[in-house]
């Protein structure tokens, strides 16, 4: 049966009283080709039929591919420990942490977590509990706004277009206007952002509240980030510097770069590949905008017999109900996810994320230098970590046939970032500390016999 308190007689009252004669009515404002249908699921059938049926159906992922999609997500080696602890039951029934004397464990593992992105952002705050990277960029496109009392945002087309897109949606329920800063489209800077256009953007007399970009960027190749943050404060904007996690451990961090605010994806750190999600937001900040920053934060005191303790700070748990003026109306909590990101670091220290960071540089060399024997040069001349774009003629196609041979290369550039015509034919490839020299040498035999093959029917040079 349905769980509900109400019986018949009591929603046949509340029917009258609003004023209609059935439940449905109560949908009449939404069209019906909008409307839920009816839960139809097939016939029950026996338990050993259904396990079999569902092998088969499981049995058509794809799970042994040469892998080479970064693109925002990436594969990376887990310590055991990190997947161990997450499987303690205490951890996968903590909720939100309201009330401090019985949640002493989640908020210990919560501040744990923001005092280890701290240290690998190089900045003074860190909260948690937010959605994705997407979220988590939108969230500070609005910092700016509310720090700066300013209702328009610069963003790099060198954001991941996910953010871009999830930016967009926020900034609509927010009254903000975001604007596009282009990719230089020729010489040695092209696929980076135009600072000659990002100048006019700012002068343009239309005050900005926050400039948005990321290194790497969406295309692998490294930002002048100081650059970005000198135009953006010389206009009186803050600057936002979008991370891939890892990398801090051998870039620039965003305290090193004049960021205002930091955030971006944590996926990288212990968190698996797992169908899109869930996956974990990180915004950080400056000692200036802890007012402004959304999530939770989580402090340090001592109890009344001076023992250590920890509580949910700067924040009223009555702000959920603010809506557009509260700082953050986010209600989830994600520690399991900031959880797995604080045991992976604490596994692998600052030394091993270095050699994380350093392998999969030295294996994106590798791959970069197969695909040009192959036939797939890069487009780019610039410096990037461990993604890049190659040029294959017709990339979409041999993109689906290299698929069929077991190699996912990565992903079509001009699925990711239409409306660039430089990048009609490119591949955008990655390579981690878990790519194999033999992973790589299959993909590129396989695309230089597609590229051969091409060729030949063609009658040319690929």
């Amino acid at each position: 049966m349905p769980y509900g308190p109400h019986a018949a007689g009591d929603r046949a009252r509340m029917l009258e009283v609003v004023g209609v004669d059935s439940v449905d009515r109560l949908f009449d404002d939404i069209p019906e080709a909008l409307r839920s249908g009816p839960l139809r699921l097939d016939p029950p059938e026996p338990e050993l039929e259904l396990s079999a049926r569902l092998q088969a159906l499981a049995g058509r992922n794809l799970t042994d591919l040469a892998g080479f999609l970064g693109a925002g997500a990436y594969r990376h080696w887990t310590p055991a420990a990190v997947d161990q602890m997450l499987l303690r039951s205490e951890w996968y029934t903590a909720y939100t942490p309201y009330q401090p004397e019985v949640s002493q464990g989640t908020l210990q593992s919560i501040y744990e977590y923001q005092s280890l992105l701290a240290e690998l952002t190089a900045m003074d705050v860190v909260s948690a509990s937010h959605y994705d990277g997407g979220a988590a960029t939108a969230e500070a496109a609005l910092m700016t706004s509310r720090a700066t009392g300013r209702k328009r945002v610069l963003v790099s087309r060198g954001v991941h277009p996910h953010y871009r897109g999830t930016l967009a949606t926020y900034a609509a329920g927010a009254g903000l206007t975001v604007e596009d800063i282009p990719l230089v489209a020729q010489g040695p800077s092209a696929g980076t952002t135009d600072f000659a256009a990002l100048e006019r953007l700012l002068a343009d007399g239309i005050p900005v509240a926050g400039v948005v970009a990321a290194n790497p960027n969406v295309l692998g190749l490294l930002e002048d980030m100081p650059r970005v943050g000198e135009l953006a404060h010389g206009a009186g904007a803050l600057f936002v510097h979008v991370i891939e996690p890892v990398s801090l451990a051998v870039l620039a961090t965003p305290g090193e770069t004049g960021a205002d605010i930091a955030c971006g994806e944590g996926q990288p750190l212990g968190i698996p590949l797992q169908y899109g999600g869930p996956y974990l937001g990180i915004v950080a900040c400056r000692n200036a905008l802890v007012r402004q920053i959304p999530g939770r934060l989580v402090g340090l005191t001592r109890d009344l017999d001076g023992k250590r303790a920890f509580v949910m700070t700067m924040r009223a748990r009555e702000q959920d109900i603010r809506r557009e003026k509260a700082a953050s109306n986010i209600c989830t909590n994600q520690a399991l996810l900031a959880l797995a990101a604080g045991i992976y670091l604490t596994a692998i220290g600052p030394h091993g994320l270095r050699d994380v960071a350093a392998l999969g540089a030295a294996r994106a060399s590798e791959l970069e230098a197969a695909l040009a024997a192959a036939g797939a040069p890069r487009i780019h001349d610039g410096p990037y970590l461990n993604e890049f774009v190659v040029r294959v003629p017709d990339a979409p196609r041999v993109h689906a046939r290299l698929l069929e041979l077991g190699v996912l290369a990565g992903i079509p550039t001009a699925d990711l970032l239409p409306g660039e015509p430089a990048l009609d034919d490119g591949l955008l490839v990655c390579a981690t500390e878990v790519t194999t020299p033999a992973e790589i040498s299959r993909f590129a035999s396989a695309l230089a016999a597609e590229l051969t093959m091409a060729a030949g029917l063609t009658g040319g040079a690929a």
